[in-house]
């Protein structure tokens, strides 16, 4: 999976364990946003912050899952679609 971070905003302090427990790959946002499925991180402030691509959905699917174990909430239901070009933002409670 490729990431990055978006320029301005402000990076939160459970990012750390993010990048310490999903494998992730380093890419500028346009390669990233080619992906087959985007992740889009909230910081405090509620900005996205740092996105992720997944090119297959089992990829994906084991992101959100680390996520969910890192307490963090997907505001993107099922049926909702893609949301800022995101097809799940998660953000700390």
């Amino acid at each position: 999976m490729k990431t990055t971070l978006i320029a301005g905003k402000d990076i939160p302090k459970f990012d750390k364990d993010i990048v310490g427990n999903i494998l992730l790959n380093t890419a500028s946002e346009p390669v990233v946003r080619e992906e087959l499925l985007i992740i889009g991180i909230r910081n405090d402030g509620g900005d996205i912050y740092r996105i992720i691509g997944a090119t297959k959905s089992n990829s994906y699917m084991n992101a959100v899952e680390e996520l969910f174990e890192l307490g963090l909430i997907n505001e993107v239901g099922d049926e909702d679609g893609q949301k800022e070009g995101c097809d799940a933002i998660f953000a700390a409670e």
